[in-house]
């Protein structure tokens, strides 16, 4: 049986934030995606409030594309929150930059977010959810109506056999972009620069415990322009 205290929790989170952005290029320009401002102050403002207020104590942030203007803005805390950033000179893909990420972290099982996702959901009891399962990784999952923009994942139960790909007007699960994982998973991962969803999640969802929690609060991605303006209302409303 696993014994699991809330107040002896330590929690690090690893922000990807260093991509491109490229479609998002025509209604944010010259600014990293994670600074693209939605209501007067940018959209990884949001997403750290969340982490504070779940007690988060670390957060490395996975930076490459104009990182200057992100280290300028949040410097190296926030709140109650240290700052690290892991610097990538190139771009490393998901995996190679979550991989060079995990350098910078101490504790055996980080969480993983990306800089243009929130997603509401309770981090502590994810964490006991994972341990409890003694997963590798424990990815959050969302029920959407239409799975246009994303992947579904298979499971049985509450265990991932599969991934599929985008499915247009298709109803289910999807990655939410929101993981757990050992520190030690990519551990035997040689290359520089991958992909983390199709060359660990999907060639390697036979190798690794992979458990899904699932969340049923507010999700958005702000990726594409039509999610950015609805960012801008649905935070404005709240």
């Amino acid at each position: 049986m696993y014994f699991f205290e809330v107040g002896d929790l330590v929690m690090e989170a690893i922000i990807l934030a260093g991509g491109l952005g490229t479609r998002l290029r025509t209604v944010v320009q010259d600014l990293p995606k994670p600074l693209a401002p939605v209501n007067g102050k940018p959209f990884l403002e949001y997403i750290l409030d969340n982490l504070c207020k779940q007690g988060i104590q670390t957060v490395i942030l996975a930076v490459n594309y104009k990182r200057e203007h992100i280290q300028k803005y949040f410097k190296n805390n926030y709140k109650e929150m240290s700052i690290e950033y892991s610097i990538e000179k190139e771009p490393l893909l998901t995996g190679g930059a979550i991989k060079r990420a995990l350098s910078y972290c101490k504790e055996e099982n980080v969480f993983v977010l990306n800089g243009d996702t929130y997603l509401e959901i309770d981090l502590s009891k994810m964490y006991q959810f994972h341990c409890e399962k003694q997963a590798d990784i424990t990815i959050a999952k969302k029920m959407m109506t239409d799975c246009t923009r994303y992947g579904i994942i298979q499971c049985q139960g509450d265990r991932v056999v599969g991934f599929h790909e985008k499915c247009p007007g298709v109803r289910g699960y999807i990655n939410a972009g929101l993981y757990l994982m050992q520190k030690k998973m990519l551990n035997g991962i040689e290359k520089k620069k991958f992909s983390f969803e199709k060359e660990v999640l999907q060639c390697c969802v036979k190798s690794f415990n992979m458990y899904t929690y699932e969340s049923e609060g507010y999700f958005i991605d702000i990726g594409i322009p039509e999610a950015y303006w609805k960012a801008q209302k649905d935070f404005f409303d709240n």
